[in-house]
């Protein structure tokens, strides 16, 4: 862990990231309220599914006690974090979904320390055994983001040997590997193959020959894919999830010439039964505005608070933030932002950009470190640019030149257009007394990043692969 940077107190470290535990939350087929809990999960109605987890909980089913932990998982929360770690170990010793689980949490978490690396591999590999789903891909994670933990264990050859073993999970966990290591767009081909052989047992992979045909170019079989998946999704067969994932894909224009409407289409489709869609709904508009006016943006995004989605918050408290789809409100913007900080690290950049400008009244120096540091060190841009700016500026405490450097390189290291002429402003004025200093910290903070870094990209290949995507 990075030293404090002086001269402001302690700086917060971000919450957990964002877990990717979704995939396959199928239940006990013989109760009608465990049925009722997981279709509500699958919807995206936690509020209906935590009340009828928590009714069949109370009463000692297992399966409903990990369900209720997977929803605390889902909220990124630490304290609920804690909660679901508790659930699933009390449960482990007798529950392959919660051995599962267990082993899922131990693999995304940033932390973990190299017994609970082993602890998880051994956890996955025995709910693998007792027939749970799931199991390979983040056993897979495992083997990829922590090599060191397990050096004599090849990530590429064991995929291989599930491949030849015909496990179902073997296809994506090879494009897990490809995602991880920043090789996806070289073996775009292998990501055809292994998908449209295994489209038929999972929809996940509707996402990834999406992002192919994306990044093709590839129209006719875009559209092709797309008719497929309506038609499953009308039969039951494709899951929300997907089509919202899938809507992503096909507005997301890193990836190729997007296709909004199609995108809007899909959305709209699932998003009455699926509320999270709401919220890619209202994110659609944002990135595409002529789609749509102001009220239905208003609408799209009440539908998805309506529903609980810290996405809908953070877009709001950004919409208002900018005050370019409505009137600037700062106060409002904060209210909304603290309503989503648990689960995204957006907002904490917002929030801190909200307190190192004043815009509530007063600068509050302290809030805004700490909140830029978390959004920071979470992965959002222009975050350390503008710690580069408060502690160069000084606008509500003594400037700090040691520090103000620290961000300023690191902000130029990632290409922050911006950063150019502040850092070498930075580099004039610091002191060669200072120096040494400014290096020791500046190394302290890249070596935390590299760790969360790892973990973030670890963590969104595998959201990926599950058909999870961010705001």
């Amino acid at each position: 862990m990075a030293r404090p940077l002086s001269p402001l107190r302690t700086l917060s470290t971000p919450a957990l990231l964002g877990l990717a535990v979704a995939i396959g939350l199928s239940g006990c087929a013989g109760l009608p309220d465990q049925r009722l809990a997981n279709e509500a999960l699958k919807r995206g109605d936690t509020a209906l599914a935590t009340q009828n987890y928590r009714q069949l909980a109370d009463l000692g089913y297992s399966d409903a006690q990990v369900g209720l932990a997977d929803i605390q998982v889902e909220t990124h929360d630490p304290e609920q974090l804690k909660l679901a770690e508790a659930t699933y170990r009390a449960a482990a010793d007798t529950s392959p979904r919660a051995q599962a689980r267990l082993g899922r949490l131990l693999v995304a978490r940033p932390d973990a320390t190299e017994a609970e690396h082993r602890e998880a591999e051994g956890l996955l590999k025995k709910a693998f055994a007792n027939g749970e789903g799931g199991t390979l891909i983040p056993l897979a994670m495992l083997y990829l983001q922590y090599p060191q933990s397990f050096p004599g264990v090849n990530a590429q050859q064991k995929i291989d040997q599930w491949t030849k073993a015909r496990y179902p999970e073997a296809n994506l966990a090879q494009v897990l590997l490809y995602r991880t290591q920043n090789t996806y767009d070289q073996h775009l081909d292998d990501v055809e193959r292994l998908c449209k052989a295994s489209l038929a047992v999972t929809d996940i992979c509707y996402v990834e020959l999406a992002t192919v045909y994306q990044k093709r170019a590839q129209v006719d079989q875009q559209s092709a894919l797309i008719a497929q998946l309506e038609a499953g999704h009308a039969t039951g067969k494709i899951s929300s999830q997907r089509v919202d994932a899938v809507a992503r894909v096909l507005s997301d224009s890193d990836l190729g010439k997007p296709d909004e409407k199609t995108a809007q289409r899909l959305l709209e489709g699932v998003a009455p039964g699926y509320p999270i869609s709401w919220v890619s709904l209202a994110k659609l508009l944002y990135d595409f505005p002529e789609l749509g006016d102001v009220n239905k943006m208003m609408e799209y995004l009440n539908n998805g608070r309506a529903a609980d989605q810290p996405r809908a918050e953070l877009l709001l408290g950004k919409l208002y933030y900018e005050g370019k789809w409505v009137l600037p409100d700062a106060k409002a913007a904060e209210t909304h932002l603290k309503k989503a900080e648990g689960s995204e690290i957006a907002a904490h950049y917002y929030l801190g950009q909200i307190y190192r400008r004043g815009y509530l009244g007063n600068v509050d120096s302290q809030k805004a470190a700490d909140q830029l540091l978390t959004a920071a060190r979470g992965g959002q841009n222009s975050a350390d640019y503008a710690l580069a700016q408060l502690f160069s500026q000084g606008r509500g405490t003594k400037p700090n030149l040691l520090n103000a450097y620290v961000f300023s390189q690191l902000a130029l290291a990632q290409g922050t257009p911006e950063a150019t002429d502040l850092a070498q402003q930075l580099n004039d004025q610091l002191p060669p007394a200072q120096r040494a200093d400014a290096q020791r910290l500046l190394q302290q903070e890249q070596q935390l990043r590299g760790t969360t870094a790892q973990n973030a990209r670890a963590l969104s290949a595998m959201q990926q692969v599950d058909g999870e995507e961010a705001l």
